[in-house]
């Protein structure tokens, strides 16, 4: 019994919680390469109110910009929840060494895989 679990867990993929702890531990250490692994094709970036939409090889090079100038102290989930429609959102607060941002999150299914479609910093 355990072993078909496991086997059903495998072919079902990440369930939405544990991509939620993965974006989260991603972000916590800083790794650009780790959380573009969780963006989708398209992904809209706002940092401090200037959005734009990236592909993830665009997105990458932001993000890893923006972890080299703020590096991260910390970072920790303050609320998260989701949409009738199945829209995940999660709001975080991540820390560097000048202060912290809040991160706001929206993350949707895409196939068999929850991905982020915005990602927002914006400092406290």
């Amino acid at each position: 019994m355990k072993f078909l679990i496991i086997v059903l867990s495998l072919m079902l993929g990440p369930t939405q919680d544990e991509t939620v702890k993965d974006i989260g531990t991603a972000i916590k250490a800083g790794s650009s390469k780790e959380l573009i692994k969780f963006c989708n094709a398209t992904v809209e970036i706002k940092i401090n109110g200037e959005s734009s939409n990236y592909s993830k090889a665009q997105a990458e090079v932001i993000l890893r910009n923006f972890f080299s100038k703020n590096a991260p102290k910390n970072f920790t989930y303050i609320h998260q929840g989701a949409s009738p429609e199945g829209l995940k959102y999660t709001i975080g607060r991540y820390t560097h060494a000048d202060g912290a941002y809040r991160v706001v999150m929206f993350i949707k299914k895409i196939g068999d895989k929850y991905l982020i479609d915005t990602l927002n910093f914006s400092q406290e």
